[in-house]
């Protein structure tokens, strides 16, 4: 009984995963400059990862997974941003400027 709940929590979290996954790259094929895109890919993209992981530790019945699987989200939670923060700040110091309809640059 708890094992079949256990599937039907873990697959609903693994379609979840996946369809944040898939707002991910649809935002990183759609937006117009590289400060959006790795907004999408560093936000959605974190969060796809990280319920697929939950899913993995929710499925899986060994003492062993659940830990590692939960150290990938933390693991996750705290170097996606920081790798975001890391890339748009060398691109704006190599000159690759942003899209037109943005107003505010802080950094000028």
């Amino acid at each position: 009984m708890i094992a079949e709940l256990a599937r039907y929590l873990g697959a609903l979290l693994v379609l979840a995963g996946a369809l944040f996954s898939l707002i991910a790259a649809i935002g990183v094929l759609r937006l117009p400059d590289l400060y959006t895109r790795l907004h999408a890919a560093s936000k959605a993209g974190a969060i796809g990862a990280g319920l697929i992981l939950l899913a993995v530790a929710v499925v899986s019945f060994d003492g062993a997974v659940v830990p590692r699987a939960l150290l990938g989200i933390v693991f996750l939670l705290l170097s996606t941003p920081v790798a975001a923060h890391l890339l748009a700040r060398a691109a704006y110091r190599c000159g690759e400027a942003p899209t037109a309809t943005t107003t505010v640059d802080d950094l000028k």
